[in-house]
């Protein structure tokens, strides 16, 4: 793994606009910037992330089942009783998944650390499946790369192949987000152009114009019944709207299904560390409610937790991340470093949610910033990846999107 200086592409601006990419410059600040590029080896994209990917999709499958069987562990991850056996019915039928993405630790040496997973509604997928992949063949194009350069990019294919295979020819699907959020029209707007190259109908409608039939089902700003539905809105908030109470009885199919809440939350992260413990794609993670008075001196942990605990006390006192079991863009995010808190986020929207802790595990610093890997699952495979960096230690809203390629 390099970052590597190259020469921007003289028209990509252009290009940008043209696509529709108008969130290439956020707050001011460079969001795409191709100024420089991350450089990886085949054999570190197969074994280090690829296939690790895949493998934590899978424990966090594993998961679902876990946390299900358990009401401790669904107060813990507060998710609300009255939409409890919704959920769990969701998971019963195995309602289809689209997609989702980790973010990841890897700095080139010893395995790549699981970080959260965003398994309900990422962002960046227009970044990470089209537009870095023009810039890989305009580069190629133009001499910069070699020709027997590659990238780890088959998102869309991915994603085209998968709604083909679960969804019958000229089924409808609807897309909807919250309007006037460029970044999240061009996720849905990714994926409905995905849709309908898979021989699906895509319509899209700003999440605020849906409106429920005296039928009770859901209809959108034309007034037609929605079958189908990709929401770019989180579960824990729409598990606390009034439309909740519609959900069930609505006839309306979810994507992301109602388990994924339990995956989008990061409590899932002391959920995986307890059933996977010491895996080394994982850090040691618990419920902050079950260690906090030992980690101040105060008490012990829970005594669920107590030896598991002290098996990671060491890492913990060096060093762990405070994190809401809700948060977005890195908001309400600290840094505890020998019991002193050295960092935390500017935002702090997220603050009165329920905390997890885990190890903290430092990023790689390259060039003065700071990438994160974000490896996109398709189904239930890893599909590709796309990096965001920041010069923070957490990787917040003024983050920028790195490009990437693979050279033997």
């Amino acid at each position: 793994m390099q970052k590597i200086d190259l020469p921007e592409r003289p028209n990509w601006r252009e290009k940008a606009e043209e696509l529709g990419f108008t969130f290439a410059t956020m707050h001011d600040q460079p969001y795409w910037d191709e100024t420089s590029c991350y450089a990886f080896s085949l054999d570190e994209v197969e074994n280090r992330i690829e296939d690790p990917s895949t493998a934590l999709h899978g424990m966090c499958l594993e998961a679902v089942d876990y946390i299900l069987g358990r009401e401790d562990l669904l107060d813990q991850l507060c998710i609300p009783e009255a939409h409890r056996d919704y959920i769990a019915d969701s998971w019963q039928r195995r309602d289809p998944s689209l997609y989702g993405r980790f973010d990841l630790v890897y700095d080139g040496e010893g395995p790549a650390k699981l970080l959260e997973y965003n398994a309900d509604t990422p962002t960046s997928l227009y970044e990470s499946a089209a537009f870095q992949w023009q810039w890989f063949e305009d580069q190629q194009a133009a001499g910069i790369l070699n020709a027997e350069d590659d990238q780890f990019n088959g998102i869309h294919e991915a994603i085209v192949d998968h709604l083909h295979a679960t969804f019958a020819e000229g089924t409808d699907l609807h897309f909807t987000a919250m309007s006037g959020n460029p970044e999240d029209y061009a996720t849905v707007e990714s994926l409905g152009w995905a849709a309908r190259e898979a021989g699906l109908g895509a319509h899209y409608t700003d999440l605020e114009q849906i409106a429920l039939s005296d039928e009770g089902q859901f209809l959108d700003d034309q007034d037609r019944v929605i079958g189908i539905l990709f929401k770019l809105y989180p579960w824990e908030d729409l598990l606390r709207d009034d439309y909740a109470n519609h959900l069930a009885s609505s006839g309306c199919q979810v994507i992301e299904p109602a388990w994924k809440a339990l995956l989008s939350n990061k409590g899932l992260l002391p959920v995986l560390w307890e059933m996977f413990e010491g895996h080394e794609n994982l850090l040691p993670a618990f419920f902050a409610s079950d260690v906090d008075a030992a980690l101040s001196g105060s008490g012990s942990a829970a005594r669920a937790v107590q030896a598991r605990f002290e098996r990671a006390e060491a890492a913990l006192k060096t060093g762990y991340v405070s994190k809401p079991v809700f948060s977005r863009e890195g908001a309400s995010i600290a840094i505890v470093e020998g019991g002193q808190q050295t960092e935390v986020a500017t935002h702090s929207d997220y603050d009165a949610h329920p905390r997890i802790i885990q190890a903290y595990q430092p990023l790689p610093v390259m060039g003065g910033f700071r990438p994160v890997i974000g490896s996109w699952i398709v189904g239930d495979t890893c599909a590709g990846m796309g990096i965001r960096e920041d010069q923070s230690r957490i990787t917040q809203d003024l983050s920028r999107f790195k490009p990437h390629f693979i050279r033997a």
